[in-house]
């Protein structure tokens, strides 16, 4: 099952963003213009479509900031706390994240992938 290639298809469908290149480096919010009802319906289909239980706030990474907040106040490195609440991102894509946050919305295809993959492996 190619997990990118049938996200494409669900975003496009429920963006209506046919005319545009969906990549894994594309991001979600900044690029595709997602809001909160597109990520609901996102998340509806993922559960739907690859027979997985979708945590919202895991999935679309909605408490990344909360996190980096909470590993500082217990001086602990952001990084490790960060692949602790988030285990489905590799390391390399932490550091991705927390180099760009200051850009908006780090979210990225990929991480929908990585998140998929990582929860049907059960």
């Amino acid at each position: 099952m190619d997990i990118l290639k049938t996200l494409r298809e669900m975003i496009m469908d429920i963006m209506d963003v046919e005319g545009q290149t969906i990549t894994a480096e594309t991001y979600l919010v900044r690029e595709l213009g997602a809001e909160s009802i597109d990520l609901l319906e996102l998340s509806v289909s993922i559960n739907h479509h690859f027979h997985i239980t979708v945590k919202d706030d895991d999935i679309f990474l909605r408490n990344f900031r909360l996190f980096l907040v909470e590993a500082e106040r217990r001086g602990e490195a952001p990084a490790d706390y960060l692949g602790a609440r988030f285990p489905f991102l590799p390391a390399e894509r932490i550091g991705e994240i927390l180099a760009d946050l200051e850009a908006g919305p780090a979210l990225k295809i990929k991480d929908l992938v990585s998140y998929i993959a990582f929860r049907s492996k059960g």
